[in-house]
């Protein structure tokens, strides 16, 4: 006989041996479940569908409007699941000046809040609300009423977490200042493209500022002409916008190394450089080394009035 028919056939023997001495067979039964937890985890389900949607998913939801979608007695067995979410990290509450608002949190984002105690999760919130802008250590203990040393261990922990960071300003370089990890500072603190390393870059900025200058006395350039000129030739090494050009070309018209020229009434101002002119006066080169020539008052044939004791310039 085969092995698998003679497994059968012994299988079949066991059994009918079990039914003629009267041994019971093993039946499970079956497995009730309560009609209250099921209705919990649809509730449950509810809430957190309710919450992932766009609209409530960054700016969460209002106390007030989750009562419209869970009136009545919904809304009251709302309590323990939130409760349940709060405690492992994925609900965030945050109270306006009005009413209370929810925010859910992802599953990896959550995990790095489990432990936290609530001295901890109250210095986050407040880092939080800053956003690009950074909070300083003082700023949060006044906030959080919560003790130097403690405060010290609480922003090690976040760090530790990768939840916040230290960042410096280029207004305060000696004193930190603490912001979410996966934001960036925003321009005030860092100086921008002008700093580098919270120091005014003298030299990136003169080379900068010298091929401009270079460039327009070519032919006059328009700003976005000038954005493009150093996009082309690739003069700097971090990505300039054009309102840094804008920026640079200000301060060389104001420095008279560019000017502003019109071409037309519905036509950008493009930028050139200046030419030197020297408008004819009734004294000549020899009287202007005389000693009393910044007493003189002295006439351009431009109508120009240069009074006695007004500094007196002849251009080249």
């Amino acid at each position: 006989m085969p092995p698998t028919q003679k497994r059968i056939a012994e299988t079949a023997a066991t059994t009918a041996k079990k039914i003629k001495t009267g041994q019971a067979l093993a039946i499970p039964e079956p497995t009730v479940v309560s009609s209250s937890s099921t209705s919990t985890n649809t509730l449950k389900d509810r809430f957190i569908a309710l919450l992932t949607q766009s609209e409530y998913a960054t700016a969460g939801i209002s106390n007030s409007t989750l009562k419209k979608y869970f009136p009545d007695e919904e809304y009251l067995q709302l309590v323990p699941i939130i409760n349940e979410l709060t405690a492992t990290s994925r609900l965030v509450m945050s109270r306006t000046a009005k009413e209370l608002h929810y925010t859910l949190v992802e599953d990896q984002v959550a995990l790095q809040f489990v432990g936290l105690d609530p001295s901890a999760r109250m210095v986050y919130q407040v880092i939080e609300r800053t956003q690009t802008m950074g909070c300083w250590t003082k700023d949060i203990r006044l906030q959080t009423n919560i003790q130097q040393n403690a405060l010290t261990k609480i922003l090690k922990t976040l760090e530790s977490r990768r939840l916040i960071k230290p960042v410096k300003s280029v207004t305060a370089k000696s004193k930190k200042l603490y912001m979410l990890y996966d934001l960036q500072p925003s321009k005030e603190l860092t100086g921008g493209v002008w700093y580098s390393n919270l120091e005014f870059d003298h030299e990136f900025i003169s080379k900068l500022r010298y091929f401009l200058v270079q460039t327009c006395r070519k032919r006059p350039h328009s700003l976005a002409e000038l954005h493009h000129e150093l996009e082309q030739k690739e003069i700097s090494n971090v990505a300039l916008s054009l309102e840094d050009v804008r920026q640079l070309v200000q301060t060389l018209v104001l420095d008279y190394s560019l000017e502003e020229e019109e071409r037309g009434p519905n036509e950008e101002a493009v930028f050139g450089v200046p030419r030197k002119v020297s408008v004819p006066c009734e004294f000549t080169w020899w009287e202007a080394i005389e000693p009393d020539f910044g007493f003189r008052t002295v006439v351009f044939e431009d109508g120009v009035l240069l009074a006695p004791h007004e500094p007196h310039y002849q251009t080249a």
